[in-house]
């Protein structure tokens, strides 16, 4: 693997938060606002993109395990709700932001962030999510004070698995994209790392996809975040050797 790397860019729902845990309940408001209470519509609007009516969890790979509120709101609308879609995506993304004040971090992954800190790492949040509702989440979490760089989609870089999150992440720290490592648990995050040209991509399990999503695209895949401390440990403080 590639040397040298210097930051650290996380997506957030899956990879920092506990997706299922937050993204669940947020979906099934949401989706009963757009389909005007009407349970059945509702249900219809989750299951065309990506929720499993059994399991309540979100496939991999789909809209609403990857996709932002704009694109949500397209394929809600597509199915029925009959909403303006930037009207729409507003709401979604005021649904959204009131969710992350409490949404739940995956064990570990404060402690995780506060040592890679410490070995000098400069880290980011990369999500499908609104910066705002990053914002809140990383606040609500403790996490905040260790992040040095939020993008969200409606940033100004452009949607994952474009490389424009990577590479605004890159200039803002002054980093070639070779300097950073990407971390997330969905092809999406890996696919934005590869067409970025970063140093190295990590997949984690902890999120929507498996180890065959993200194997192909990965330079390794991980349990969860929390494993870098071991990683960090093993080498020395370097990510990469």
């Amino acid at each position: 693997m590639k040397t040298g790397i210097r930051a650290v860019l996380f997506d957030k729902d899956g990879t920092l938060l506990d997706f299922d845990a937050a993204w669940t309940p947020a979906y099934e408001t949401a989706a009963l606002f757009a389909a005007d209470g009407n349970r059945e519509r509702a249900q219809t609007f989750l299951e065309k993109t990506g929720m499993d009516p059994v399991t309540r969890k979100s496939a991999a790979g789909s809209l609403l395990a990857a996709g932002n509120s704009a694109e949500i709101a397209v394929a809600w609308i597509a199915a029925g709700a009959a909403f303006e879609p930037d009207a729409l995506a507003v709401e979604l993304d005021r649904i959204f932001i009131a969710r992350m004040h409490d949404a739940p971090p995956l064990p570990g992954i404060l402690e995780t962030l506060q040592i890679l800190s410490r070995a000098g790492y400069l880290l980011g949040v990369a999500s499908s999510d609104s910066e705002a509702a990053i914002r809140t989440f990383l606040k609500g979490s403790g996490m905040a004070e260790y992040i040095a760089f939020v993008t969200g989609y409606d940033t100004g870089f452009g949607p994952k698995p474009e490389p424009g999150m990577v590479h605004a992440f890159a200039e803002a720290l002054g980093l070639a994209p070779g300097e950073i490592a990407v971390i997330g648990d969905n092809t999406h995050d890996l696919e934005m790392a590869r067409s970025a040209g970063v140093g190295l991509a990590i997949g984690v399990l902890s999120g929507t996809s498996g180890r065959e999503d993200l194997e192909p695209l990965a330079d390794i895949v991980l349990g969860s975040v929390k494993d870098l401390s071991a990683l960090i440990a093993a080498k020395g403080d370097a990510l990469a050797d």
